[in-house]
């Protein structure tokens, strides 16, 4: 069976997993602090805060943004759930703009249709590592007085070009950028989720709430020469980043530029085999965006049965994924105020996801190319 994904580990992240396990510290303790500081540097973002997942890290981004009861915030319906659920934790409500055919990001102009006296902020989304329109959204946020959060949850070395120069997403643009450390994106620590911003007073805050709202981290009472009891101001959460985490994405960390270039190399892969085959149409990535092409999502020609293709190729050992959602579809969401979604419905009901992963060999990617013709000619009646 070829994966859709599989975590690219080697044995120098166990042993920095034993060692952690060997120290005694097992929960946001000094490998917590070593990874953020190094996550830091690897986006050129002054600060990290490291925390439990990317849902965590959306939720603290947004409450230190000041989306609170009684906001809405504009964000993508083409995403995971998880995308609204954060805004919904803050009290908050999402409302969905649609998105661009091409990046599967949001469209600019339909988030500004789309700005009222209760929008507080914009969620934007790297959707499958590929970036968002990141200026034109700032721009818009700027004229309007709003926050922008990105969700970088797949987008770990994507990188955007701003004036001329490349810059890794991540990179002090807008008010704070919320990474996933999931099995199935580039780095993992498993669970895990990471906020990046150059706002010192939001990571301030970001890490208090995920630590209780506690007056004195665990770290700084056990280093303290005299008795030191801690206070709470406020209600917080249990957001933290294990100490076995966090030696594992640290360890992980000085690989990303080769496991990009990997994944970019296997996307050429695809976008050559794929050439021509069936009126498929393979992601584009625009002339300002390098993707880290953390999923590689097809459009199925008019008329194939998404799911017949996608049982015909895992008949064949191919797994695949339908593609994103749209969120607006589930029953929570079914409400959200929000425009047409015509683009985002139509992406997700004609989309798939195709297996790429670190060590992905061309042999495997012309099994998974010539599962999908046969699937695709069976479904289409032998075209």
């Amino acid at each position: 069976m070829i994966p859709l994904a599989r975590p690219a580990l080697e044995e120098g992240d166990i042993s920095a997993v034993v060692a952690v396990l060997r120290s005694g510290w097992l929960t946001q303790g000094p490998a917590v602090a070593a990874f953020e500081a190094d996550f830091a540097r690897a986006v050129g973002a002054p600060h990290a805060v490291a925390v439990s997942n990317c849902t965590t890290a959306l939720h603290l981004a947004l409450l230190a943004a000041g989306v609170g009861p009684g906001c809405e915030v504009i964000t993508a319906s083409h995403s995971f759930i998880a995308t609204a659920n954060a805004i919904h934790l803050c009290g908050a409500s999402p409302v969905f703009a649609d998105i661009d055919a091409d990046t599967f990001n949001l469209a600019p102009e339909a988030v500004e249709r789309l700005i009222g006296p209760r929008v507080k902020a914009i969620l934007c989304v790297h959707q499958m590592g590929m970036p968002c329109d990141l200026p034109a959204i700032l721009a818009i946020a700027r004229r309007h007085d709003l926050a922008v959060i990105e969700d970088a949850a797949c987008a770990i070395g994507s990188e955007i070009r701003i004036d001329g120069a490349w810059r890794p997403i991540g990179a002090p643009l807008s008010d704070a950028a919320c990474f996933s450390f999931h099995p199935r994106k580039v780095l993992t620590t498993g669970e895990g989720g990471m906020i990046a911003t150059a706002r010192p007073d939001l990571a301030a805050r970001c890490r208090s709430l995920r630590q209780h709202a506690m007056s004195v981290s665990d770290a700084d009472r056990h280093a303290a020469a005299s008795v030191t009891t801690e206070s709470y101001a406020e209600p917080g959460f249990n957001h933290r980043m294990t100490d076995m985490q966090a030696a594992l994405g640290r360890a992980q960390l000085p690989r990303l530029a080769a496991t990009i270039g990997e994944r970019r190399a296997l996307a050429d892969g695809y976008r050559a085999r794929l050439r021509g085959t069936l009126a498929i149409r393979p992601p584009a990535e625009p002339g300002w965006a390098r993707s880290n092409w953390q999923s590689y999502c097809v459009g199925l020609p008019a008329g194939a049965d998404r799911p017949g293709v996608m049982q015909a190729m895992l008949d064949a050992g191919v797994a695949t994924r339908r593609a994103i959602m749209s969120s607006h579809l589930e029953p929570p969401w079914r409400r959200a105020r929000r425009d047409g979604q015509t683009i985002s419905e139509r992406i997700s009901a004609t989309h798939l996801l195709l297996p790429l992963f670190a060590g992905m060999t061309a042999d495997e990617q012309d099994i998974v190319v010539n599962a999908l013709r046969a699937a695709l000619r069976a479904a289409l009646g032998g075209a």
